[in-house]
């Protein structure tokens, strides 16, 4: 690697389309470090690939479902429900 480089005829981010296009992309978003279990990122690789995602947009949403859960349907809970007592049922006999 070169000691000094020239930067003189440099464009900046937003001057180059794809780089402007990706700094639009991300506004609203902060670049944070944070520390995960192997397990569980290699859990949200493995998914975010089967998807066809990328990982950290996965995080990222299963992060927001956190902050704003959502409310069970009818369908949903009666599901629930029945296999709870299902459950009940089979582990007092």
């Amino acid at each position: 690697m070169d000691k000094e480089y020239d930067f003189s005829k440099a464009k900046r981010a937003n001057n180059v389309p794809h780089l402007a296009t990706l700094q639009a992309e991300a506004k609203g978003k902060t670049r944070i470090t944070i520390m995960l279990d192997n397990e569980v990122l290699e859990s949200f690789r493995q998914q975010a690939k089967l998807e066809g995602l990328g990982y950290q947009t996965l995080i990222n949403q299963a992060l927001r479902s956190y902050m704003h859960p959502q409310a069970m349907d009818e369908a949903t809970l009666r599901k629930v429900v029945r296999e709870e007592i299902a459950y009940c049922i089979k582990n007092t006999e």
